[in-house]
C-alpha cells in the first residue's frame, strides 16, 4: 500500500509545496550568481560558439559532406553581426541567461525536490527509487539541452543568419533576439525530452494508456512535425533531425506505459 499521508489539510499541502518551490528558487539564484560572475565563459565560449563557423556541429557537418562528396554542408561564414539597441539590453540578456544557466545546473535539485514533494502518496519501493527517478530525470533532460545547442540552435542560426530578402538588408542582429532564440532552443528541447517522465506518472494516475498512446500515434506524429517546425528553421532537413529523437522517446514512452500497467494489474490482483 501507499505510504499514510500525513493529516494536512490543503493549506498545509500548498505550505509545504512552497517551502520545496523556495528551496529551489534559491539554488537557481545561488547558481544563477555565479553564472553571472562568470559572464565572460558564459557568453564568449558558451553563447557565442554557434555563431563561429568553428562551432562542432558545423565542423561535423562539413566533415560528413566532404565523406559524401557534397560541399553543400560547409559553412564558412554566418554573415551577420550582433548590435545592442536598448539602454539596458545587455544588462537584461545577462541576467536572464544567467538565471537560464541556473535552471537548467539546478534541475537535479529541483527534481530533487519535486520528488520530495510527491513521496508521501507513493508506495514505499517507489520511494526507494528517488535516485533512479532524479538520474533519469536529469540524464534526459541534460541530453535535451545539449541536443538543443548542438543540433537545434546551430541549425536555427546558420538559416535564419544568412537568409535574406535583399542584399540593400544589412543582417545586424539585436543581442536579445539571439540569446533568446539559442534559451528557448535549449530548454524546450530540455524540457521535450522529459516526455517518458511526463508519460510514467500520467500512466500511474491512469490517465494514459499504450492503447491510447497507440491509438492516436498518428496524430501524435503530426503534432511532433508540427513541434519540429516551430522550434527549428522552415527546411525539412532541420524538422527531420528535430523530428526523429521525439518520435523515438514517443514511443520509449510507450514501453514505459506499457510497464506501469501491467505492474498496477499485477497490484490489482494481489490485493483481490
Amino acid at each position: 500500500m501507499a505510504a499514510p499521508l500525513k493529516d494536512m489539510s490543503f493549506l498545509d499541502h500548498l505550505e509545504e509545496l512552497r517551502w520545496h518551490l523556495i528551496r529551489s528558487t534559491f539554488a537557481i539564484l545561488i547558481i544563477a550568481i555565479v553564472a553571472f560572475v562568470m559572464k565572460d565563459f558564459i557568453f564568449d565560449t558558451i553563447m557565442f560558439a554557434p555563431k563561429d563557423p568553428n562551432f562542432f556541429t558545423y565542423r561535423f557537418l562539413c566533415d560528413v559532406s566532404k565523406l559524401l562528396h557534397a560541399d553543400g554542408l560547409c559553412i564558412e561564414e554566418i554573415p551577420f553581426t550582433f548590435q545592442s539597441l536598448a539602454m539596458a539590453e545587455q544588462f537584461s540578456v545577462h541576467i536572464w541567461t544567467s538565471i537560464t544557466v541556473g535552471f537548467i545546473v539546478a534541475f537535479p535539485y529541483i527534481i530533487y525536490e519535486f520528488w520530495k514533494f510527491m513521496s508521501p502518496g507513493l508506495y514505499k519501493n517507489e520511494r526507494k527509487n528517488a535516485k533512479v527517478f532524479i538520474f533519469i530525470s536529469s540524464f534526459l533532460f541534460f541530453i535535451g539541452v545539449l541536443f538543443g545547442y548542438y543540433v537545434v540552435t546551430p541549425l536555427s542560426v546558420n538559416f535564419l543568419g544568412s537568409y535574406s530578402i535583399s542584399d540593400q538588408v544589412e543582417r545586424n542582429i539585436k543581442i536579445g533576439s539571439y540569446i533568446a532564440l539559442l534559451r528557448s532552443s535549449v530548454l524546450a528541447s530540455g524540457l521535450i525530452f522529459e516526455l517518458p517522465i511526463v508519460i510514467y506518472f500520467l500512466s500511474k494516475m491512469g490517465l494514459v494508456t499504450p492503447a491510447f498512446l497507440k491509438k492516436y500515434r498518428k496524430h501524435a506524429l503530426v503534432l511532433v512535425l508540427i513541434l519540429a517546425a516551430i522550434i527549428t528553421p522552415p527546411d525539412i532537413i532541420s524538422q527531420i533531425i528535430v523530428a526523429i529523437p521525439i518520435l523515438i522517446l514517443y514511443e520509449i514512452s510507450i514501453k514505459i506505459s506499457k510497464i506501469v500497467e501491467k505492474n498496477l494489474k499485477k497490484k490489482e490482483a494481489g490485493l483481490s
